[in-house]
């Protein structure tokens, strides 16, 4: 029952922040601040949803800097979750066929996020080497999702190296954000729907102890063991009430 009364509010609701994304979006093309501003936006649905996000930041983030931002990347609603821990001067790698979704593709292309053809090796090369370019001369912070696709409850995936490659060559700080589990968690039919708990690491310089490959393999154990610790900690938490 609830259902029937959730799914039309938000629909409304999704439409009317497309609507004011586009707005900012076509008034500001491009602009660093845009990501942040419809993730803020697109964030509010959550609520809707009967779901709680709590934003763990570290003290004194310099959101002026510049830095390689990996995030596990869970299913569709990451768009009104994980989204919500973005920062003023992120842009995100995409994959290119996204600037052909109706609207929602003009509209991430216009945020001034990056698109990238996976399909072709060259390009997605150029692709990194002219992201570097936006790093320097724009100061600019990265958002990958370095698993590639959805997880859909299957844990932390396999890394790709792109993000490691880039923060090294640009001698840019990584920041790692972890998103506790959202598999299955959201009921349209369940008034709560309990908490999620996004985690933003401490900015940290990679050095040449590693090669790419073998800060990726880091990244990867260190997320995986977050991940872990914060479904713990939900599951600890949703108990007590």
């Amino acid at each position: 029952m609830l259902a029937l009364i959730r799914i039309p509010v938000v629909l409304v609701a999704f439409l009317v922040l497309n609507v004011l994304v586009l707005i900012v979006c076509v008034a500001r093309p491009f602009h660093r601040d845009n990501v942040y501003i419809a993730g803020q936006l697109y964030s509010q649905i959550a609520k809707l949803l009967g779901l709680k996000i709590t934003i763990r930041r570290p003290e004194g983030l310099d959101t002026d800097k510049s830095y390689v931002v990996v995030a596990n990347h869970q299913n569709s609603y990451d768009i009104i979750t994980i989204c919500k821990a973005a920062f003023p001067g992120v842009v995100t790698i995409g994959k290119k066929s996204l600037k052909w979704i109706p609207i929602f593709g003009q509209m991430y292309w216009l945020s001034g996020n990056i698109m990238i053809d996976r399909k072709n090796t060259a390009k997605a090369l150029d692709t990194l080497q002219l992201t570097a370019k936006k790093i320097t001369e724009k100061n600019l912070s990265v958002w990958f999702f370095p698993e590639g696709t959805r997880s859909y409850g299957r844990g932390i995936l396999p890394f790709k190296v792109g993000a490691f490659r880039l923060a090294i060559a640009t001698e840019t700080p990584v920041i790692m954000v972890t998103a506790s589990n959202l598999h299955e968690k959201i009921k349209w039919n369940r008034w709560n729907n309990g908490e999620m708990i996004i985690d933003i690491g401490q900015p940290s310089q990679l050095d040449n102890s590693r090669s790419p490959k073998g800060w990726m393999a880091h990244y990867h154990g260190e997320m995986e063991k977050k991940f872990a610790e914060l479904n713990d900690e939900v599951a600890q938490s949703e108990k007590s009430i």
